[in-house]
């Protein structure tokens, strides 16, 4: 039975209905299969906005040729449009999370330190366009990948958010394991529609997945983060060889610093997949997922207690096709509004007339009904959001096609929200630039202290705040800040 929505749609699915609609555009789909299809890895990669940072020659010569025809080998499966499709995302616009070191696949024994293919999202304030970047981690001391050009401010592959143990979500010949993995075979239970976006029913299957991928024996305890400050530690046992084992909470509370040290559940296995949602509340069609999630999930679809379909259909698309004509009332006539020669004319008036209004216009006088209805288009176009949404997603031939399509090519963009998104979204593309060149490695405000009335004061910031404890900490300075006798709460926050 799909969940009933008594008080509207949820914001969560709402968000992955937006996110699904312009996240992963079709094009982008297209083209990175079509270069995937021909054995061109790098050009996948490129199409789907993900930049390169390894040598497989440097692989080589430090690791010998068995990892890097592994690596070369994963690099071919990878489906990089479907890795975008499934990274995970924060609300409430949907974008790649931040700072964030993924792992996809390790090559070295369980439960050791060993090289890592890794995919990688810039910090907050270099997001522009929404790139990723592929990379081989290898476990460096100081957490500092050594075929990476410039820093990153998490390079240690996270616990929470790791793909190794789910190939099906980025590697093409896996994809066809989505189905059983995401529980899709399973009817949904009938519970608290807001609740049921947890996958508690596979814990058992994935716990015991990730603790022999730790190296670690099959039954044994593991967390779950349920929150931004909730976690949950659970045990996977079984009365024998031939039981399945089954999650049960811990029996006696554990120290926070052993619960930290505990392996994390990834969060693909903590939640539902989102398209499952979608489709079983009948937010979205098969046809408008990806194309190897539709051939994993083909036989889902929305199911009601009555049998009936739900209330929810899918997100509508942005408005008339731009090739249809608006029409306005003027001057007690219904006029067309169409693109003439890539530009949007007023066609029912001739030219001669238009530029007498034009010139009254701009000695101040009233304008057509026709001409303020082109002008409102130009300046906050009902195809806005539309923009918006692909240009907060990265993509930008997109956003600039739905422009050129409401205004025609020729149009001259007039001063408004339009013109401002687009502005905006070329400035925030030259931070990305800087953070992928190395020029800036953190937030050019970072540190920065605004007394009232006074400029950012970098020195005074530097002495009224401690540096914070990390990886790139000096040994001695880590020594004294960690000899200090008290729980490492802060793990477990």
């Amino acid at each position: 039975m799909a969940p009933h929505f008594a008080n509207g749609i949820p914001t969560r699915l709402l968000m992955w209905q937006r996110v699904r609609e312009y996240a992963v555009p079709p094009s982008m789909i297209e083209t990175a299969t079509a270069r995937r299809a021909v054995g061109d890895w790098a050009g996948a990669c490129a199409a789907a906005r993900i930049d390169v940072d390894l040598d497989l020659r440097a692989v080589r010569d430090r690791h010998g040729t068995e990892l890097t025809t592994r690596l070369r080998a994963d690099l071919r499966r990878l489906a990089p449009d479907l890795l975008r499709w499934h990274m995970p995302r924060i609300a409430p616009d949907g974008r790649l999370r931040p700072g964030l070191t993924l792992s996809l696949a390790r090559y070295g024994s369980p439960g050791r330190p060993s090289p890592q293919l890794v995919v990688r999202t810039p910090p907050a304030w270099a997001d522009a366009g929404q790139r990723m970047s592929l990379a081989l981690w290898e476990g460096s001391v100081d957490g500092t990948p050594w075929d990476r050009p410039h820093p990153h401010p998490h390079p240690h592959p996270d616990r929470r958010f790791r793909l190794d143990l789910h190939r099906h979500l980025w590697d093409a010949t896996h994809s066809g394991e989505l189905a059983r993995r995401c529980g899709a075979d399973e009817p949904p239970a009938a519970r608290d529609p807001f609740a049921a976006h947890w996958s508690a029913a596979h814990w058992s299957a994935e716990a015991e997945l990730l603790l022999r991928a730790e190296g670690l024996p099959a039954r044994g305890s593991f967390t779950v983060r349920l929150g931004a400050r909730s976690r949950a530690v659970l045990e996977l046992v079984a009365p024998d060889g031939s039981h399945a084992p089954v999650v049960r909470p811990l029996r006696e509370a554990l120290p926070p610093h052993e619960a930290a040290a505990l392996p994390v559940l990834p969060e693909a296995a903590v939640r539902v997949l989102p398209d499952l949602e979608l489709l079983r509340a009948g937010l979205i069609t098969p046809e408008r997922l990806h194309p190897l999630v539709t051939a994993a999930l083909a036989a889902v679809g929305p199911v009601t207690a009555d049998g009936s379909a739900p209330a929810y259909g899918p997100a509508p698309g942005v408005g008339p096709r731009p090739g249809d004509p608006h029409r306005v009332e003027c001057r007690g006539e219904v006029h067309r509004i169409a693109l003439r020669d890539g530009v949007l004319t007023a066609v029912d008036h001739d030219p001669d007339q238009l530029r007498r209004e034009a010139l009254l216009v701009a000695l101040g006088g009233p304008a057509l009904p026709c001409l303020r209805a082109i002008d409102a288009v130009h300046r906050r176009p009902e195809a806005l959001p539309a923009v918006r949404e692909r240009l907060r997603h990265g993509d930008v031939a997109g956003a600039l096609a739905v422009v050129e399509g409401l205004l025609g090519p020729g149009a001259v963009l007039r001063d408004g929200p339009l013109r401002d998104e687009l502005r905006a979204a070329a400035a925030r593309r030259v931070d990305h630039g800087l953070f992928r060149s190395g020029l800036v490695a953190v937030h050019p405000a970072a540190g920065a202290v605004r007394a009232a009335g006074k400029a950012p004061d970098t020195g005074h910031a530097a002495a009224a705040h401690r540096p914070r404890l990390d990886r790139r900490t000096p040994l001695e300075l880590r020594r004294k800040r960690g000899s200090r006798t008290r729980p490492r709460t802060g793990l477990t926050a």
